[in-house]
């Protein structure tokens, strides 16, 4: 999964420094992410290299000084990996930084297929916590301009004294199995046009195991029983940390489509089962999980 990172180690201890030339820098804006392209790739090269298109890669504080004449003034420290660190710049206003050169803005979606899998982790992840400092600018009791705190990752309002912490929405997946067969569903509307499993968001009162429930019968219109925990994953895609289980049908196999939220819905066997291309999500480890048995982390190891 996308945070699975290992050998490198990811640090998120609350940390206040300044920046300094090796360090990589993510500069945001509008939930896209300026990324550079080190080797500057033409279309020519591209197709000599045989590549669809450029790679594009977190840039160091010693490149983006290119473009971010005040980076070091409007830099907030993130996280580290290996001991190097990260930061994030906001891109508005007055300061802002527009493509050129080697540097272009992607979306939340390119990460999905960045290699290395740790860079792609440490740019979504910033791209959360963006978001979260983006909703939180004015406090939600007074109103007042928020600051940063200086002891913990949060956002003080210096007025009346409320705390904002990071957004992080639990949520559950389910793999819902009827014999020898799988439940996978279609969104409707979504830029994600795969295969998926059921899932949804816990309200408030809930138990995981209760969401898996409502969620099942809401969406396709069926019962469930023996929910068991698979394991659990953070989603910064949606701000989300994913909790995943299996549950067997329970009763009918009759699917009845919520369409306002899916396109499609079906039992499909196990040689039914495309194999995912990517594995970054807790999602494609239970199909794969279903598909493969026992057997299952070998399998897409060799893939």
């Amino acid at each position: 999964m996308i945070q699975d990172i290992a050998p490198h180690r990811y640090d998120n201890a609350f940390k206040t420094r300044r920046p300094e030339a090796a360090d990589y820098v993510l500069v945001i804006h509008n939930n896209r992410t300026l990324l550079i392209d080190r080797e500057q790739t033409t279309a020519a090269r591209r197709r000599e290299a045989q590549k669809p298109e450029a790679v594009y890669e977190i840039p160091l504080f010693s490149e983006i000084t290119e473009v971010v004449a005040d980076a070091v003034e409007r830099a907030v420290y993130l996280f580290a990996i290996d001991e190097k660190s990260y930061f994030l710049i906001e891109n508005k206003g007055e300061n802002a930084v527009a493509e050129t050169g080697r540097f272009a803005f992607k979306g939340t979606q390119y990460f999905r297929l960045m290699e290395p899998m740790y860079q792609a982790f440490a740019a979504i992840t910033a791209t959360q916590i963006w978001r979260w400092r983006e909703s939180r600018k004015f406090c939600g009791c007074c109103g007042a301009g928020t600051t940063d705190s200086t002891t913990e990752r949060a956002l003080v309002c210096p007025v009346c004294g409320q705390i904002e912490y990071p957004k992080i929405s639990p949520a559950v997946i389910v793999a819902v199995t009827n014999g020898d067969k799988l439940l996978m569903s279609r969104y409707r509307d979504r830029p994600y046009r795969g295969y998926a499993l059921i899932a949804g968001f816990v309200e408030i009162g809930e138990t995981f195991e209760e969401t898996v429930q409502r969620e099942v019968m809401e969406e396709v219109g069926l019962k469930v029983r023996n929910i068991r925990y698979f394991k659990s994953q953070p989603w910064a895609f949606t701000d989300t940390e994913m909790i995943g289980f299996f549950a067997e049908l329970d009763g009918d196999d009759t699917i009845r489509l919520e369409e306002d939220e899916l396109s499609e819905a079906g039992w499909y066997r196990r040689e039914e089962i495309p194999d995912d291309e990517v594995f970054i999500s807790v999602g494609s480890e239970m199909k794969m999980a279903f598909k493969y048995g026992s057997d299952w982390e070998s399998r897409i190891g060799a893939m």
